[in-house]
């Protein structure tokens, strides 16, 4: 009689006991490993706002400095001794372009520092994970110091300045890719484990994400090297830069087709997809770097005989030129992106299978 007592109180108290036990690691986020059991929406909705308005101010600081519109605006951070965010609507849109643009790349990246003001505010009330608190204090303070990078190569008129805004600029946003990475559904535990079915076991090592990543930068700060040179730099060091440069780049483009090799074989779509995206990206940033020299220096000697070559001659950029430069420079922020998204997802990926296995 206890016994079928016993299962009678079973059969009654079944639905809620099945909601008061806790859930199982296999189904669902563990405390343990994420911190939490969900993901806050507001984080996530204004660092994806964030990667849509860097790389275009990417773009449009790239076209300040192909357009040498660096010091059309004297001081800083007013804008001719306006308050920034209440200088004349008019004089701005129909003003000089270089002011237009200038100008424009401080508004922006004044609405990209706003965000990050609600991105740490939002993480602040809606965050359990501490990291992710402290990663939304990073991103503030990073859009701040590029913010004074940026005001203090107008005040104190340095190129060198201007060429480590340059390349402060896409570690930002690679800074928001991966913000928006942690704060994404994508990051529970259960996403991963799903995109993770029917997979190899064994994840690829982080070695092709890092040295993608490694390649990219260098590719970026030498490409900084070469669009800031300063007027008494030697020609040949000029040389061996652009040497290095355009080797580095079919270095980069070979160890994309080996990192894509690699994740294909594991078999995550997660992984694979960016990195068959980087085979892509990098072969237009070749093609995009050849037609940068083409507009700055002419046609190089191996492409002499073609027969454009002849009648081709340097004048003063206009749009298309410009923003095939401008192109380039925005190109390899986006190559150096895509690479920090396979290595913060591969880590991923591991962590969660590996504390499946232990559990």
């Amino acid at each position: 009689m206890n016994q079928a007592a016993d299962t009678q109180n079973a059969s009654e108290s079944g639905p809620e006991s099945e909601m008061e036990r806790p859930a199982d690691a296999n189904t669902s986020d563990s405390p343990k490993e994420d911190g939490s059991q969900s993901v806050p929406q507001w984080p996530h909705r204004l660092t994806r706002v964030m990667v849509c308005l860097t790389w275009p101010l990417i773009w449009v600081g790239g076209l300040v400095t192909t357009y040498d519109a660096g010091m059309s605006v004297p001081d800083w951070p007013g804008t001719y001794g306006y308050n920034l965010l209440l200088y004349p609507i008019s004089t701005w849109l129909l003003g000089p372009f270089d002011l237009f643009i200038e100008h424009g790349h401080r508004l922006l990246a004044a609405l990209v520092g706003f965000i990050a003001i609600g991105l740490v505010i939002s993480s602040f009330l809606a965050e359990k994970r501490r990291w992710a608190i402290g990663l939304s204090v990073l991103v503030l303070a990073a859009v701040i110091g590029q913010g004074v990078l940026g005001g203090l190569r107008v005040t104190l008129s340095a190129r060198t300045l201007a060429m480590i805004h340059g390349c402060v600029g896409p570690a930002f946003f690679v800074l928001c890719v991966i913000a928006a990475c942690v704060t994404g559904r994508n990051w529970l535990a259960a996403s991963v484990r799903k995109s993770a079915e029917g997979t190899s076991p064994q994840t690829p090592t982080a070695f092709w994400p890092i040295a993608l990543l490694v390649l990219a930068y260098m590719q970026l700060v030498l490409g900084a090297m070469m669009r800031h040179a300063l007027p008494g730099f030697s020609p040949v060091g000029f040389a061996h830069i652009v040497k290095t440069h355009i080797t580095i780049a079919f270095v980069l483009w070979l160890m994309t087709a080996l990192a894509y090799w690699r994740m294909r074989r594991c078999g995550d779509l997660t992984l694979s997809r960016p990195a068959g995206a980087l085979i892509c990206f990098v072969a237009v940033q070749i093609g995009l770097g050849v037609a940068t020299w083409i507009v700055n220096y002419g046609y190089p000697q191996m492409l002499a005989p073609l027969s454009a070559s002849g009648s081709y001659l340097l004048h003063s950029k206009n749009v298309l030129d410009a923003w095939i430069v401008t192109g380039h420079v925005a190109t390899g922020s986006l190559i150096l992106a895509v690479s920090s998204l396979l290595l913060v997802r591969l880590y991923r990926r591991r962590r969660v299978l590996s504390f499946s296995v232990s559990s």
